[in-house]
């Protein structure tokens, strides 16, 4: 005989499968309850994407109710101990587009089911399937698993609507969280970006972005300002040369020689760049020194790019700038007094302005 729960159940898939078909046949209305959303998050060139469904609390008891804790066998299906669905209707579904770690585990690139499994001391699992077609829970195999791990969940503020976010971002990772009631279930995800960037680039120097100097100077650039793979780097700065020799491609292959160890030969290249560089490409420099903390440095380049172009204010404004960054009170306020007086244009008179208040001399 079958009981009374089971019939219950086979009877709202039927309506559902109903209700499906019916609206596959007429027009597209707003899905109630648990309409259906998708968050996305980039991590260096790399997205991940959730695919869900959003039920409310409405009052209901959740956790160890309405989202049993452990493993469950379902009452139709499979029949096989299933955690939950990770929402509502259909699989939550995410989707990487590059190989990624999730809690440490090794993911290949491509879309999966995501599943999550809550204890009464607020330990769980994430489980990323293979399977990321199917409805709910009902047909989980774990043989089509792509990986498991632990979690330890957090209590957060009421959240009524179930909602999947991205917190704690950093070049290399981000933490998904879903959230929902009380609850806080959170995933680590990481990707090996340099390692991802430096690839994509290659590839992409073979198509058009090769065809000009840009695009081999921005990828030995990037190279040498996350210093990974130098050789490759120096590769590609030579082809960039080849096509553009000017002080923006000598300086970074100034700095990836300098980087290998290279010093002398790093000091004499960007020696004869210096020479060839106009006003904005040797202030653009400095303001990189500035960045780099190297402040006497960008000190003696804005000095030499006042000294060659003095009738620019822009010249004299990041000169002050520099010295205001390094601590030198004196000299950035004659520098910026310098360049207030030759009647700059008025984004350079309101930095100079800015910072004369900050100084104490306006």
């Amino acid at each position: 005989m079958i009981k009374k729960s089971a019939i219950k159940l086979i009877s709202i898939l039927l309506v559902g499968l109903v209700s499906a078909t019916a609206q596959a046949q007429g027009i597209t209305t707003p899905r109630t309850p648990s309409p259906a959303a998708v968050v996305s998050q980039t991590i260096g060139i790399s997205s991940v994407t959730v695919k869900y469904s959003r039920p409310s609390v409405k009052g209901r008891e959740v956790w160890g109710a309405l989202v049993p804790y452990g493993w469950n066998i379902q009452q139709f299906g499979a029949g096989n101990e299933a955690p939950w669905r990770a929402g509502a209707n259909e699989n939550t579904v995410i989707k990487f587009s590059h190989d990624a770690s999730v809690e440490g585990v090794k993911v290949p690139a491509g879309e999966y089911g995501l599943f999550f499994v809550i204890n009464k001391d607020n330990t769980g699992e994430v489980i990323l399937s293979k399977d990321s077609r199917s409805w709910g829970s009902f047909w989980y195999d774990p043989g089509h698993d792509q990986m498991r791990a632990k979690i330890q969940l957090r209590t957060v503020p009421e959240t009524e609507l179930l909602t999947y976010d991205f917190i704690n971002t950093t070049k290399n990772s981000a933490e998904l969280v879903l959230n929902w009631e009380k609850k806080e279930f959170p995933v680590k995800i990481e990707f090996a970006v340099d390692d991802i960037v430096m690839a994509n680039a290659a590839e992409e120097l073979k198509g058009t972005t090769g065809f000009t100097w840009i695009g081999f100077s921005t990828a030995a650039n990037y190279a040498l300002q996350n210093k990974v793979n130098y050789e490759q780097a120096l590769k590609w700065i030579d082809q960039a040369i080849a096509l553009n020799n000017s002080f923006n491609t000598q300086s970074i292959k100034s700095g990836i020689l300098k980087e290998m160890g290279k010093t002398e030969d790093a000091e004499k290249i960007l020696k004869d760049a210096i020479v060839t560089a106009t006003e904005n490409e040797l202030n653009q420099y400095g303001y990189q020194l500035i960045n780099q903390k190297q402040y006497d440095k960008a000190i003696e380049m804005l000095a030499l790019n006042a000294q060659n172009h003095p009738n620019s204010a822009n010249v004299w404004d990041s000169l002050g700038e520099a010295y205001a960054t390094k601590g030198d009170k004196e000299n950035a306020v004659k520098n910026f007094k310098k360049a207030l007086s030759m009647n700059p244009p008025a984004n350079v008179k309101a930095n100079s302005e800015k910072f004369l208040k900050q100084l104490g001399a306006l």
